[in-house]
């Protein structure tokens, strides 16, 4: 009977600790989706009452109803009238031409750079990479004056240049440390290979090296793109009513009555101007996630 009860209290003993390792698991997975849970509301509240006010009529803008109440399409369609000088539409235009030319150029020239800080061995590329890096921390506020100063000289405000060379100045630090420390982490002996097998080095980085990259850049692009699509500061002083960007024609809408804030047609434009991002990440989010993921994997 002592050997059965010892038995018994063997494999209790020997349970206990599994038991608690199983719980201890438990609460962790749990505690992780409650944490997934209140940052997703915490990020995705503004978007979601910024949608909710955007389809709510004009008469119930400041009702507090937590869902979506007196739905109506006047707003969208107030967004895109020019009644009261609100040109939303070529304002899209204008952003859709200032984000391409930014991130194709900034990528162009920040491709070739970032390899070669990465690749090349010369003297002071340190010293050249914590320069473009101290560039992406300069506050914008402070290149407003002698950009406008500038450019007045020149005659170029108002003219798209205006626009695409200062976000290019911002896009590019940014894209050249991000894939700087992209190509820093891939391995030399994939192109050593190539050019053992008779590429040149031109060959061997534009078949070997760019493929592998493509992660990287479609990140990079992104987030070149967003950067300058989001831009207002500068696009208020630079550009005029033909090539506002949609930042600075949101902030421009006009009410219907004069000192009224048309805030459920500034909300329904905001919404339009999310959705192009929104799909360029649903489109692209493998690559993304590729991309932001793969220093950790190497």
């Amino acid at each position: 009977m002592s050997t059965a009860t010892a038995t018994r209290h063997t494999n209790t003993d020997i349970g206990k600790p599994k038991t608690v390792a199983r719980n201890r698991a438990r609460w962790t997975s749990a505690r992780t989706y409650i944490s997934v849970v209140i940052i997703l509301i915490w990020c995705l509240a503004p978007s979601y009452w910024m949608i909710v006010t955007a389809f709510r009529d004009v008469g119930y803008t400041f009702d507090s109803t937590p869902y979506p109440t007196h739905i109506t399409l006047d707003n969208f369609v107030t967004a895109f009238s020019t009644d009261r000088g609100n040109h939303f539409g070529r304002a899209l235009g204008n952003s859709m031409i200032v984000g391409t030319c930014t991130t194709v150029i900034a990528l162009l020239f920040g491709v070739f750079a970032s390899y070669a800080l990465a690749r090349l061995k010369f003297s002071g590329k340190y010293l050249v990479l914590g320069f473009i890096l101290g560039a992406s921390m300069f506050p914008g506020v402070a290149l407003v004056t002698p950009l406008f100063q500038l450019f007045t000289d020149i005659n170029w405000i108002g003219t798209y240049q205006a626009l695409i060379i200062p976000s290019i100045s911002f896009a590019l630090p940014l894209t050249v440390y991000t894939l700087t420390s992209f190509f820093r982490e891939m391995p030399w002996e994939l192109e050593e290979a190539a050019r053992i097998d008779g590429c040149t080095q031109g060959q061997a980085f534009r078949k070997v090296i760019m493929p592998l990259a493509a992660p990287a850049v479609f990140t990079t692009a992104i987030l070149a793109f967003i950067s300058s699509w989001n831009e207002f500061l500068i696009a208020s002083q630079l550009s005029n009513d033909h090539t506002q960007t949609v930042t600075v024609a949101i902030a421009s809408f006009a009410g219907a009555q004069p000192h009224q804030e048309p805030y459920t047609a500034v909300m329904a434009a905001a919404t339009i101007v999310t959705i192009p991002l929104v799909i360029m990440v649903l489109v692209f989010q493998r690559k993304i996630v590729a991309g932001l993921t793969s220093g950790a994997v190497k």
